[in-house]
Order: structure tokens, then C-alpha cells, then sequence
């Protein structure tokens, strides 16, 4: 069986399902990305390690690494074993003491976990081939285009400059509003690709 590595590219609102998140992963070598639908929560944890916040307390994540590091208990990898139904099965690959741990886990809370042991992500080629969606080249750079010539909205956002919105998410991850942090990140990253 073909072992696939991969990336967390981001996180983004779904736009079919109210309330939820799209987490994308992408093959490290290729082309084709995963989008897998997870809860707020989750999305907040993997958004807030991506951006390397420092919440007040730690989230429950946060708490696991810590319990784990406690007890010398590591996530060597993750691994996406199954698509069944339109959902992710995953296992956390541990060790303790040199012996190794299969733990079963939903993939959203493995890619939290990834993140925060700093272990690698795997999924099969047959999940890639099932799930897995390529976006051409020439059709994102057309909408890079187009969206370049479309009148930008304005956001409440536009007054700030880069600095004052670095310290409003601080601001907003000590307050615990992780949606507002959110929100002011993708307006910084709005920012630096209209820069590039």
C-alpha cells in the first residue's frame, strides 16, 4: 500500500454546510488536496497552532500535548486510513518507551495533534484517488486575475495598518474571541497577496 505524505494547507469556511470549517491537506509532492469538514473547534485549535497564537489557556489540544509530554507518551505520525461514507478515519501512531500505540482518532483532532507534536501526516493513494481534487493552474491564476479587476469590498478592517491588526489578534486570542482573530488573519493574508 502507497503511503502519501502531506501538508495542512489551511482552514477555510465551508460554504455548503453552516457552522463548519473545510480543512484542506495537500500531497507534499503533488498537486492534490484533500478538504475534509470539521466542527469550530477543531478549526480554531489547527488555525491557532498554524498561526502560532498563544491562547491565555490551553485549549484542550494544548492540554493533551502536555498530559502526553507528562507521561512521555510521543505522536510519531498520523495516518488517514479510511474514506467511508464521506468520512476521514485516522490513528494516532504513539510511542512510549519504544513500544508503539495505535490509537483511533477523528482526523480533525489528529491534524491538531500533528501540528502540536510536530509529527507527519499520511494518507493511502487510494484515499487520494477517491477524495482528492486537483485545482489547474491556469483556472486559479484566472481568477487571480479576475478578482484583481473586480472592485475590492471594503472591510472593517481597512483602517488598520499591518502592525495595529498584529496586536488586535493578540488582543482577541487573550479575550479567547478566536472567530474575530480569525477574521483579522485573513485580512493580513488578503493583504500579502495582493502585496505579492
Amino acid at each position: 500500500m502507497k503511503r502519501i505524505k502531506l501538508k495542512v494547507l489551511g482552514v477555510s469556511y465551508s460554504q455548503t454546510q453552516s457552522g463548519a470549517y473545510a480543512l484542506i491537506l495537500m500531497e507534499e509532492k503533488g498537486e492534490r488536496r484533500i478538504p475534509i469538514i470539521i466542527g469550530g473547534f477543531e478549526a480554531q485549535s489547527i488555525v491557532i497552532k498554524i498561526e502560532n497564537l498563544e491562547p491565555p489557556r490551553p485549549l484542550t489540544h494544548d492540554l493533551f500535548k502536555s498530559f502526553a509530554d507528562a507521561f512521555g507518551i510521543g505522536i510519531t505520525e498520523v495516518f488517514i486510513y479510511k474514506l467511508e461514507d464521506g468520512i476521514f478515519f485516522s490513528k494516532l501512531i504513539c510511542n512510549k518507551n519504544g513500544e508503539e500505540l495505535t490509537i483511533d482518532s477523528r482526523t480533525s483532532d489528529a491534524v491538531a495533534l500533528a501540528l502540536r507534536f510536530n509529527c507527519p501526516i499520511y494518507t493511502t493513494e487510494e484515499i487520494m484517488e477517491k477524495a482528492g481534487i486537483t485545482i489547474p493552474q491556469s483556472d486559479s491564476q484566472q481568477q487571480d486575475n479576475e478578482s484583481e479587476m473586480k472592485p475590492r469590498k471594503s472591510s472593517e478592517f481597512d483602517a488598520y495598518t499591518d502592525e495595529e491588526l498584529y496586536k488586535m489578534i493578540d488582543e482577541s486570542v487573550q479575550t479567547e474571541n478566536y472567530e474575530r482573530a480569525a477574521l483579522i488573519r485573513d485580512e493580513i493574508e488578503k493583504r500579502k497577496r495582493r502585496k505579492a
